[in-house]
């Protein structure tokens, strides 16, 4: 894997003061009270549905939390843009639900969201650029129609490492020109991975109920690992893209990032489906399913796992913490086969690179086409000149040589494009994954998400350890993540990944995995990893 791929805009909304404790579910809570955050989607919905609680104070205790921790206190600065209307549409949604029309489990639940999912509302969608600082979406993103279909209320855009962290090689993961730096809150001085950095560190600091991230190689996995979070990146096509800003169409994907399991569940089986918008989801209704019933703690009893030694060298304390999680596997019933070869691991690398170029500068004009005429924005070539015209706000901190790279491709047509795709394709996929399940007969496998976060170093760039998702993300096939310990006060996760369209398999497994170690423990907002010793 690679290094995955200040200022407050859109603040709009009046808090109230501080509301009254909501049962154990305390709208006053404090970075010293976390663990009111920590309840999971299926018990917030019952106390709404029991009317012990309503979508409004929900929605207002998230508000003030992102006033009390997000804008000031340790100011962890992961949300970009709230939602005005979200006060409002949660009483659309209490007003429904007294009439008894409830539409999924997500009603009435807030949620945050990337800044690279177009919202057809009030708020901007900007990929984190000054570029797009005035770009109001025609349309939502297919996804984030879903969600609302659904239920759900958008609270607002979280920040992200601008175009996805796809802009230079030396850039800092979760800085953004629009939203400035979005911090971790295990330790304020570490990086929240990118780029759904945002979400990362807005769900692990109780922000919202639960978010969306994307992922190209690594975006959901290790903000959500970094953030002791769970994040699905789902098969390529189980999730529309439509509405959503790209860099590779061969490889993005939309996934939830969650404090639970159960929950990352919930929303996947609201987001996951066909899409007229999006061509590669033609077979997504076939393979969608309601992922609640695979939450089976049972699950990893006879299963077949393999360990990929070869993917877990991200140092001797995250690999302590690996065997430990071993442990726990073979504990609850798994059959462990230890060591695994991945073939072709590490040869791909090039391939994936150059396709990736090629891609993002023919997927983003196709976006940017979608904008309103009052966008000037409308090509990789503009985006190039506008950072070099607004250089001190827009590369104070890095260049754009990704960028550059990029626009000196051709066109989808060029025979080295198309061999690459092939080629990385078949090495990931067919004669990489699938060969290792089909050789030891294998029903996932297994490594660790990566390292703990490294202090954030806005000089120098990312000091990215490694770590394990790049054969799924270039094969598009799914992978989960959950959190497996912690390398001393830093959350470290384990990610389960296996063949296309096996989300149902791997959310069993990462269940039952949860369930066995309980190991996510919320976020203590330290100044440093050091001060917890």
């Amino acid at each position: 894997m690679k290094s995955p791929t200040c200022c407050w805009f859109g603040f709009s909304i009046a808090f109230a003061a501080l509301a009254p404790p909501l049962g154990n579910f305390n709208a006053s809570a404090a970075p010293s009270d976390p663990a009111a955050e920590e309840i999971p989607v299926v018990q917030l919905e019952q106390r709404l549905e029991s009317r012990e609680l309503t979508s409004h104070a929900l929605v207002q205790h998230y508000l003030n939390r992102i006033a009390a921790i997000d804008k000031s206190g340790p100011a962890i600065n992961a949300v970009i843009e709230l939602n005005p209307d979200a006060l409002a549409i949660a009483d659309r949604l209490d007003a429904m639900r007294k009439k008894g029309k409830v539409y999924s489990p997500l009603h009435g639940i807030p949620l945050l969201i990337k800044d690279n999912i177009d919202t057809a509302d009030r708020m901007h969608t900007t990929a984190g650029s000054l570029a797009l600082a005035d770009s109001i979406a025609p349309r939502d993103a297919t996804i984030v129609a879903k969600l609302r279909a659904a239920g759900a209320v958008i609270l607002g855009k979280t920040n992200l490492s601008e175009w996805a962290n796809f802009r230079s090689s030396h850039a800092t993961s979760g800085w953004s020109g629009r939203g400035g730096l979005t911090k971790n809150p295990y330790a304020l001085d570490r990086n929240a991975c990118g780029s759904s950095s945002g979400t990362g560190a807005g769900i692990a600091a109780g922000l919202a109920v639960a978010g969306i991230g994307t992922e190209t190689d690594g975006s959901i996995v290790c903000p959500a690992s970094i953030n002791g979070l769970v994040g699905i990146k789902p098969t390529l096509g189980l999730v529309s893209r439509a509405g959503i800003v790209p860099i590779a169409h061969s490889q993005d994907t939309a996934g939830p990032m969650t404090r639970s399991v159960a929950d990352a569940a919930a929303l996947l089986s609201v987001i996951a489906g066909s899409d007229p918008r999006d061509a590669a989801t033609k077979d997504a209704d076939k393979h969608r399913a309601d992922y609640a019933k695979f939450l089976d703690a049972r699950s990893l009893r006879g299963a077949r796992i393999g360990v990929v030694r070869k993917l877990a060298g991200v140092g001797p304390d995250t690999e302590r913490v690996f065997d430990t999680g071993i442990a726990a596997l073979k504990a609850a019933g798994a059959v462990i086969v230890d060591p695994v070869e991945l073939p072709n691991q590490g040869k791909y690398d090039d391939e994936e690179s150059l396709v990736l170029q090629y891609e993002f500068k023919t997927d983003l004009a196709a976006y940017l086409a979608t904008l309103a005429p009052t966008v000037k924005m409308r090509s990789l070539a503009d985006l190039i000149e506008f950072d070099k015209a607004h250089a001190e706000r827009e590369m104070h901190w890095f260049g754009q040589e990704t960028f550059e790279q990029s626009q000196a491709r051709g066109g989808l047509d060029e025979k080295a494009y198309k061999d690459a795709l092939a080629e990385s394709k078949r090495l990931a996929g067919a004669e990489g994954i699938d060969a290792a399940l089909a050789k030891d007969k294998l029903d996932a496998l297994i490594a660790p998400t990566g390292g703990p976060a490294w202090v954030t170093d806005l000089v120098n760039g990312d000091h990215f350890t490694g770590g394990s998702s790049t054969p799924a993300a270039v094969a598009g096939y799914p992978a989960i993540t959950v959190p497996m310990g912690f390398v001393h006060a830093l959350p470290v996760g384990i990610t389960f990944f296996g063949a296309a369209w096996s989300e149902g398999k791997l959310i069993g497994y990462a269940y039952a995995f949860e369930q066995a170690t309980r190991a996510r423990r919320p976020p203590r907002f330290l100044a440093h990893a050091e001060d917890s010793n």
